[in-house]
């Protein structure tokens, strides 16, 4: 159970009156998907060292490999010599700086968009969205499996919420038509991509859902940038969507390898959320050197799409692979492979079987977009070889799964 606190200032008497609303359907965080076992003791990459033991790398979210690039560890360095590590205040505040600058210009350039706005962290991309795009006539419409930042900017809203059953178009429709006042306009949030299972959201069904009651989407493309459509650019872009009804934050801490969230659209929109949003305003940058490397990162992601073909080639083998040892896994570019249990193997053990065995593959047992009784994530990246995923496949093949 979940409470949300939200006030109002009595202009009559002067007095702020607390509301406490029951939330029954707010996820419940628990941190055992942590792999506390393991300590990684190397840079990033296909290969790296855990608990001393050098292991091909199935884990993570540097899906292009940026994170360890020489010219974005250059720019990071160059940046750090020149500048120090970080302005030490807001960018209200004397923070604004050429490096953000650079940054923005950047993913501008990789959105194909007039304008950007970068944040600390994408994190809290939707609460910006939500707190600066809502409107009092919102009711929220929350996918049940969202992320936890999701659910946090929801509530946050101070507005209805009812949770649809997972990338479930059917219900969505169902629980819109039977919930929606009249006076109200569906607000329909949801991740692009999910973490875990890595499903992509129906997005053309839920836009023909809510068109006709006048209602927007919100979703979080974490996990969609740099990864799906031709350029990277996300969700829009692969399911070539351009709707004003369609908002969509994400992050460069993923598959571009930096750190920070990161908003592109229209130069007025975009300024209205940096004027408007407390997270903007009020919350300190990411530094300096992490804003050079995500800029960097940028423009190597833009300038190569080599990357991307190479990473949807790998995800590719590795889901034909891996379907032919049982599991049902859908034809995406989508570099999250979630594994649930087949015939009721202990995934724990198959995940220690495999370390042993050189393979550092991920057991979640709960978080968002989970399924039930766990699985196990697997992550493609663009630098892994043919042979890397070959062995993977062969060596979960012979632990008789």
């Amino acid at each position: 159970m979940a409470y949300l606190l939200s006030s109002i200032f009595d202009i009559r008497s002067g007095i702020t009156i607390i509301r406490i609303h029951q939330m029954k359907n707010y996820p419940k965080m628990k941190n055992n998907h942590r792999q506390k076992d393991y300590q990684l003791e190397s840079p990033i990459g296909s290969r790296v060292i855990i608990n001393g033991q050098e292991v091909d790398y199935f884990s993570g979210t540097g899906y292009l490999g940026l994170q360890s690039h020489p010219d974005v560890l250059k720019a990071a360095a160059d940046t750090l010599a020149r500048y120090g590590l970080s302005t030490a205040t807001s960018r209200g505040g004397f923070g604004e700086h050429p490096v953000y600058h650079w940054l923005e210009q950047e993913a501008c350039a990789y959105f194909n968009t007039e304008k950007a706005l970068f944040f600390p962290s994408g994190y809290m991309g939707m609460s910006v969205l939500v707190q600066t795009n809502g409107s009092g006539s919102d009711h929220i419409f929350i996918d049940s499996a969202a992320h936890y930042s999701l659910w946090d900017a929801a509530l946050a809203a101070n507005k209805t919420i009812t949770p649809f059953h997972h990338v479930n178009p059917g219900h969505l429709e169902e629980i819109i038509r039977s919930e929606i006042l009249p006076d109200e306009h569906p607000l329909v949030i949801s991740d692009a991509v999910f973490p875990i299972s890595g499903e992509i959201a129906p997005l053309p069904d839920y836009l023909k859902i809510i068109e006709p009651f006048n209602g927007r989407i919100f979703l979080d493309d974490a996990h969609g940038v740099g990864v799906l459509g031709e350029n990277g650019r996300g969700i829009l872009e692969y399911f070539n969507i351009q709707s004003d009804r369609v908002k969509t934050c994400g992050t460069l801490a993923k598959a571009l390898g930096g750190y920070g969230g990161i908003i592109a659209g229209p130069g007025d929109w975009i300024d209205e959320m940096d004027q408007n949003s407390s997270i903007c305003i009020g919350a300190s940058p990411p530094p300096l050197v992490t804003a050079a490397a995500s800029a960097r990162a940028l423009t190597i992601a833009r300038e190569n799409p080599r990357l991307r073909r190479q990473l949807w080639a790998n995800v590719k083998q590795a889901r034909d692979g891996l379907r032919s040892l049982g599991w049902e896994l859908d034809d995406t570019p989508v570099p999250i492979i979630c594994l649930p249990s087949l015939q009721g193997q202990n995934l724990a053990s198959v995940q220690k079987q495999l370390f042993a065995q050189g393979f550092a593959v991920a057991y979640v047992r709960s978080y968002s977009s989970t399924p039930a009784g766990g699985a196990l994530r697997v992550a493609v990246c663009a630098q892994h070889t043919s042979d890397q995923i070959n062995r993977l496949v062969d060596t979960m093949k012979n632990l008789a799964l």
